[in-house]
């Protein structure tokens, strides 16, 4: 089956009409907002054909739809039962994912974003699972097969992370020979955040608080110290493995999907879920430091991905667990700094988007954590 670029758009977290859905729940269910709006909204994400091709995850296709409505079902018992209905498609779906990467693994070749990432791969999946399946044999298999990912390789003489890739982490920033990412969207602290959340849940494998320690290590190893404050590179190639040295120069933005805040964040929920008070101390340090006028000048739009939106959501959540008041006591700068953004994103999706922007908003705004829980899908609660 062949979809229309119209049918893909709808059924799009990232950047189509279900993240414009998801804001409307969220507006329904915080008062802002009323559920004739929203159901529209749905409805609109929802008509025609839905994919649940291998392709899928949880920002495109089957899981996004789930997703939308799991958020719409916490507040309406309407939609409990459509919710249900996709669960067997994520089923499969998850099952098809987990062989795929098993045997990739028996070939001891290289991983790819696609397969384990939060967008696309089985850290994303195993996000939606943490709220649809808590206790299944299959979001034990997708933690298992994270832990397996956390386990070094040796090629060529060389150790490299289980998540290392062959490919660039963008094409315009070409890493030639591969890298081996460290942010939430696509590298180290995303799969640390998983384990750890399933962990705060209840949700446990053999070898899981081992993987968390090991990703902690990992991370502790490339934690750079500057008069700007603790932060991390956002990747690293073959040649800065080797050497133990990251090329970037200095702290980059300090962004929900590749910068110190998103892996700030990792680390403090990673030392709840261990009840490591040093490690909740420097977690929560860096991600205020990363919140100073200075650091905060480098953000130069509002979405959730890159921007102000996702810097704000992640410091909110962040700061409702933080021992450090300086956390909390920067949301009101945050906030303004959001209200100010001249624009409301790159279209209607919820990383660059409006939609996005639009949920951070509704935050800020009612000083409460999401009703809808929307921001489950950022792995930062």
């Amino acid at each position: 089956m062949v979809l229309t670029e119209q049918e893909t758009a709808r059924q799009s977290l990232a950047k189509g009409t279900a993240a414009t859905a998801l804001l409307h729940i969220e507006r329904a269910m915080n008062g802002a907002g009323d559920w004739e709006s929203a159901h529209a909204h749905i409805r609109q994400a929802t008509a025609g054909p839905i994919d649940a091709a291998p392709h899928t995850g949880l920002y495109y296709g089957a899981p996004t739809i789930a997703f939308v409505l799991h958020a719409a079902s916490t507040g309406n018992p309407r939609y409990q039962p459509a919710a249900r209905a996709l669960d067997k498609h994520v089923a499969r779906l998850a099952q098809r994912r987990l062989a795929t990467a098993a045997e990739r693994m028996r070939r001891r070749e290289p991983a790819t974003f696609a397969e384990y990432d939060l967008f696309r791969g089985l850290t994303g999946i195993g996000a939606l699972l943490l709220l649809r399946a808590p206790g299944s044999d299959l979001l034990a298999g997708i933690l298992g097969y994270v832990i397996r990912l956390t386990k070094p390789r040796r090629v060529d003489g060389v150790e490299l992370p289980g998540w290392w890739v062959a490919h660039d982490p963008d094409p315009f920033l070409p890493t030639p020979g591969g890298h081996t990412n460290l942010g939430l969207a696509h590298g180290a602290a995303g799969l640390l955040a998983l384990l750890s959340i399933a962990s705060l849940h209840g949700c446990t494998v053999p070898g899981q608080a081992d993987a968390i320690e090991a990703l902690c290590g990992w991370l502790d190893q490339w934690r750079q110290v500057s008069s700007d404050g603790v932060w991390w590179p956002q990747w690293l190639t073959r040649d800065e493995l080797n050497t133990g040295r990251t090329a970037q120069p200095g702290p980059g933005r300090p962004s929900w999907c590749y910068g110190t805040a998103g892996i700030a964040r990792a680390q403090q929920l990673a030392a709840l879920a261990t009840h490591d008070p040093a490690r909740r101390g420097i977690a929560e340090k860096a991600l205020a430091e990363c919140l100073t006028e200075q650091q905060l000048q480098k953000i130069t739009e509002p979405g959730l991905c890159h921007g102000m939106a996702g810097v704000y959501q992640t410091a909110y959540r962040a700061a409702l667990d933080a021992q450090n008041p300086a956390i909390g006591q920067r949301l009101p700068v945050l906030a303004a700094a959001l209200t100010q953004c001249k624009t409301t994103g790159d279209g209607e999706g919820l990383l660059t988007g409006a939609a996005g922007v639009g949920l951070a908003l509704e935050t800020s705004r009612h000083t409460t954590p999401p009703r809808s829980g929307w921001d489950a899908c950022l792995l930062i609660t």
